[in-house]
């Protein structure tokens, strides 16, 4: 039968510590991981939420020009650039001009500040368009769009 060497205890200290330090290092790398993936998914859900929010409120412009068909296919709610203000979409005291004033500021309340939406109506078709500033969701893309078209 084979002799076993031993190795002398006084040989073998500090092995234990050099083991539990790179299972530290490891278990520190696996937490800074799951920290990144964390505000991933929080920048991924706030920009799921804007888009959201976006689809509804062109929903609710597409009601409200239903509800009023008469005007909108009149082109009462044709809105070709950004209002910067409630003063820009009211110039006449109509209730699509109201609408549009709800609908402007219902954006930036929902979507943020960037929020902007522009109407195009021709011959009872209209196209809603609603832009906002995505960037911290996209990479530095600043620009997100969502086009719904509306057969009146």
């Amino acid at each position: 039968m084979a002799m076993r060497k031993t190795i002398p205890r006084a040989r073998q200290k500090g092995v234990g510590l050099i083991e539990a330090l790179v299972s530290m290092v490891i278990l520190s790398l696996c937490l800074l991981g799951m920290a990144a993936l964390q505000g991933v998914a929080l920048r991924d859900s706030q920009s799921a939420q804007s888009r959201s929010m976006a689809a509804i409120m062109s929903y609710s412009i597409a009601d409200a020009m239903r509800a009023n068909i008469t005007a909108a296919r009149n082109g009462d709610y044709t809105l070709q650039s950004c209002p910067t203000s409630s003063v820009e979409v009211a110039v006449v005291n109509t209730l699509a001009a109201s609408d549009l004033n709800a609908w402007s500021q219902s954006l930036k309340s929902a979507i943020g500040q960037t929020a902007c939406g522009t109407i195009n109506c021709n011959a009872g078709q209209c196209d809603v368009k609603i832009e906002w500033d995505d960037s911290r969701a996209t990479a530095g893309n600043s620009s997100h769009a969502l086009i719904t078209r509306i057969q009146l």
